[in-house]
């Protein structure tokens, strides 16, 4: 079994998801007392939510690349950064380090061709939805379609991200507002809804719609899983 490098804290509500999930389906899939090996780097993610606001990517990737180049040290085998929009430093990390990168847009573009999804919606913080690491990413290298909301509703989305789900407050309104967001781009002709923060999920599950929802925590996490227990 690799050993898998986490860079986790951003926020920790998710990658505590991260952590049981991974272990949950190594437990699952090997039996008895398995469980994944596993070395982890949890950030501080006021540091980082500051860069963010701050636009200072490279300061934040700084931080990032010290945390993997840790990994890398401590034994991993490979990494995976537990949140989508910090996907954005993604290359500074490949090029500091020697082991593989699970890219978690990769990981979802592949599921969504594989079940022959062509245009999809986009859920996530404003980096995530507007910038083009990863809405380019899934238009250019897997030809995906790919529709976010308006300014205001992509917005609304951020701020229940920050002001909510990474503090672990879960709201019930905040559900129905996503609800109807996820059904406004349903309407404009998503054929599915990609849950692109590691947080969404704690809120939203497919159980609440009728629309198909990609959660990229569960995504991300049954790729490390398999990466793992390859040969």
């Amino acid at each position: 079994m690799k050993t898998i490098g986490m860079l986790g804290g951003m926020s920790w509500e998710s990658t505590a998801s991260y952590y049981r999930a991974i272990n949950e389906t190594v437990k699952r899939q090997l039996g008895g007392l398995h469980s994944a090996k596993i070395v982890m780097n949890s950030v501080d993610f006021e540091e980082i939510e500051k860069l963010q606001r701050e636009n200072n990517w490279s300061a934040a990737a700084a931080i990032l690349v010290k945390a993997a180049e840790s990994l890398e040290a401590g034994g991993a085998d490979f990494l995976i950064i537990c949140t989508n929009t910090m996907h954005i430093v993604s290359q500074e990390i490949e090029a500091a380090t020697n082991i593989p990168l699970l890219h978690i847009a990769d990981a979802t573009a592949e599921e969504l061709l594989g079940d022959r999804i062509g245009k999809v919606g986009l859920l996530g913080t404003t980096f995530t939805m507007e910038k083009p690491f990863y809405k380019d990413r899934l238009i250019n290298k897997y030809g995906i379609d790919v529709i976010v909301p308006d300014m205001e509703l992509r917005n609304l989305v951020h701020k229940i991200i920050y002001d909510e789900l990474c503090l672990g407050t879960i709201n019930n309104d905040s559900r129905n507002t996503y609800l109807d967001i996820i059904q406004e781009l349903r309407f404009q002709g998503a054929e599915a809804v990609i849950l692109g923060c590691t947080e969404i999920s704690l809120l939203v599950e497919q159980r609440h719609t009728n629309v198909i929802l990609y959660d990229t925590t569960a995504i991300h996490v049954s790729k490390a899983v398999q990466f793992a227990l390859s040969d």
